[in-house]
């Protein structure tokens, strides 16, 4: 066990290939007991809290935190637990499920980019433009038959996901920028794993909502899936917009990983509390004298 978290040993930017297939789905603790990683998981969610109070109130800043996972991975509990109690004044969650047919009228990144973060706010997507070089990758034909792209466009697959790389590399530069840095996270679970938690949503009633029967149907695809991931992180790594490629089977683990990642990364944002000018801080003198004589 131990409580020292290397960020290096996660993080992608583009400065080196990644293999998927060298990547830890389970790593020693860096908690010693239950005990000790709520204790360590409350201290970060605080650190996070104060950051984003000072963002929100700097409003220069934003921030995009991406999750992006195979099902059952630990997306939506690990956005719970690291982000609880943050102001919700400057804190919003994004879901991307599968598109409406509005959202299918318009282009790959148009649902995407009408939820960017604001300044001063701290945005999560769980899921994101990223599932269209994912799921539409190892299911190409959505590209003619839902997205309804003209096929003389399409009719070499390869090129499709090189531009569609290109256009996120874009949009994330972009952000960054304009003050919005965006911090992606893998969140890589063995396919063991997602099998027990899987049969762990079937025998627990209260969990039973969770299971969908095309959760098995995509496990069949699951070599496609660990392909295009490992494309789509070499292909869109970079210092401004690195990705994370976080252990899941261990989710207290990941908790803390992701956790301490995020608070890394809103402490190096040279951000401030508005400083008051003399005549305005004489004027809240005034104020509060005037409430203490109500």
């Amino acid at each position: 066990m131990s409580n020292n978290i290397n960020f290096s040993d996660f993080r992608y930017d583009g400065s080196k290939k990644f293999l998927l297939k060298k990547q830890k789905t389970v790593i020693d603790p860096f908690y010693k007991d239950k005990k000790d990683y709520k204790k360590q998981l409350k201290a970060t969610r605080r650190e996070i809290g104060e950051r984003q109070n000072m963002m929100y109130a700097h409003n220069r800043f934003g921030m995009l935190v991406i999750f992006q996972a195979m099902d059952a991975a630990g997306k939506d509990s690990t956005i719970y637990h690291t982000l609880s109690g943050v102001n919700p004044h400057g804190l919003l969650v994004t879901p991307f499920k599968r598109p409406s047919d509005t959202e299918l009228d318009h282009d790959f990144l148009w649902r995407t980019n009408r939820e960017m973060p604001a300044r001063g706010q701290l945005k999560v997507f769980n899921r994101s433009y990223y599932e269209e070089v994912l799921v539409v990758r190892v299911h190409p034909e959505i590209l003619t038959k839902y997205q309804r792209i003209p096929k003389a466009l399409v009719e070499y697959p390869e090129q499709v996901w090189q531009q569609r790389y290109e256009d996120i590399r874009n949009v994330e530069s972009y952000q960054h920028r304009n003050g919005i840095p965006v911090i992606k996270f893998f969140l890589n679970v063995s396919k063991d794993e997602q099998r027990q938690r899987f049969i762990d949503r079937i025998d627990e009633p209260n969990k039973n909502w969770k299971f969908a029967a095309g959760d098995v149907d995509e496990r069949g695809y699951w070599d496609d899936y660990m392909h295009a991931y490992e494309d789509a992180i070499n292909a869109t790594a970079t210092p401004h917009a690195p990705w994370y490629v976080i252990p899941a089977d261990d989710k207290f683990n990941m908790r803390l990983i992701v956790g301490r990642i995020i608070s890394h990364h809103m402490h190096e944002l040279e951000m401030a509390y508005p400083q008051l000018a003399e005549n305005e801080l004489a004027e809240l003198v005034g104020f509060k004298q005037q409430l203490l004589d109500e």
